[in-house]
């Protein structure tokens, strides 16, 4: 079944402004990747032209080869810039941000699967802007403990890793080394290494999903004790990617956000334009970390 052509609730502003032009031209003379450009995302335009970006690390070839990813599959054959981190914590103390997120290719061909380098860039950024609150949005390591407890002791303020879609789609949508269970078991056992840590996750719809599969999903989310979901339609990046079989209605959209509402989550960002990497939850998420951080405080 194919999808009807695109709604006109999935228009996109083209990327523009003096903010947009600077950064762009910061990240490139740092040789940086953001998502934002390499996933073609369809908010560039919002989150840059108010000063805002993801960064990608450890380059712009990933070694799995999702059917929903516009980034470049292939193989980085343990190659990796040492100075990254310096450059990535350099380039976002001249952003004048307050939220900044740090994601990344999956590198299966390095030992730790990059950890060590998200742990060393995490510590770089938070020693430069110490007022800075940092979401990671990690690879799967491939379930090794060890990585992730390299990730987590490096204490980002939030550690996110998307399941990307519901459990009967997952073998047709993501990578076969990309596991339901897996990424499920990367997000419990983050709260396992240290129960303070906020923790995120996204779905993708339109790839043929029920609404019944999607609940299901964000049941699992919460058993894994997820703080934070987000829901975004599936836009297809090319012709050699996986085909959109529905474009969902903004009130359905509505409808996933008042379910993981009532299953607990602290916040759903929900809508046809929603990524993982979202401006505008980003700012709500900050507001629930710092209205923790004055509980906790008054509470001594």
């Amino acid at each position: 079944m194919l999808a009807e052509p695109k709604p006109e609730w999935l228009t996109v502003t083209p990327p523009k402004g003096q903010s947009y032009e600077e950064l762009k031209g910061l990240f490139e003379n740092l040789n940086l990747h953001t998502v934002c450009e390499e996933a073609h995302c369809p908010n560039v335009h919002e989150c840059w032209g108010g000063g805002t970006a993801t960064l990608m690390l450890m380059g712009d070839v990933c070694s799995r080869a999702c059917r929903f990813c516009m980034v470049t599959p292939g193989k980085p054959q343990g190659v990796l810039d040492q100075l990254e981190p310096e450059n990535v914590a350099f380039a976002l103390s001249q952003m004048g941000l307050t939220y900044v997120v740090l994601t990344s290719v999956d590198r299966d061909d390095l030992p730790d699967g990059g950890a060590s380098h998200f742990a060393r860039t995490i510590r770089l950024v938070k020693e430069r802007n110490p007022s800075m609150l940092v979401e990671v949005l990690i690879p799967d390591f491939q379930g090794d403990v060890a990585d992730l407890k390299q990730v987590v002791d490096a204490r980002p303020d939030v550690i996110a890793h998307n399941i990307e879609t519901t459990m009967s789609l997952t073998p047709t949508v993501r990578d076969p080394r990309a596991h339901y269970w897996q990424s499920l078991s990367v997000l419990r056992n983050v709260k396992k290494l240290n129960p303070h840590f906020y923790t995120k996750s996204s779905i993708m719809v339109g790839l043929g999903e029920s609404e019944e599969e999607v609940t299901q999903s964000m049941v699992h989310l919460r058993q894994a004790d997820v703080d934070f979901l987000t829901v975004g339609q599936y836009l297809r990046p090319s012709s050699r990617h996986l085909k959109v079989v529905e474009y969902v209605r903004p009130e359905q959209f509505e409808r996933y956000k008042k379910m993981g509402e009532g299953l607990g989550f602290r916040y759903v960002a929900s809508g046809p334009l929603v990524r993982s990497s979202y401006r505008a939850g980003e700012f709500f998420i900050r507001s629930v970390i710092d209205s923790d951080a004055s509980r906790k405080a008054l509470l001594g």
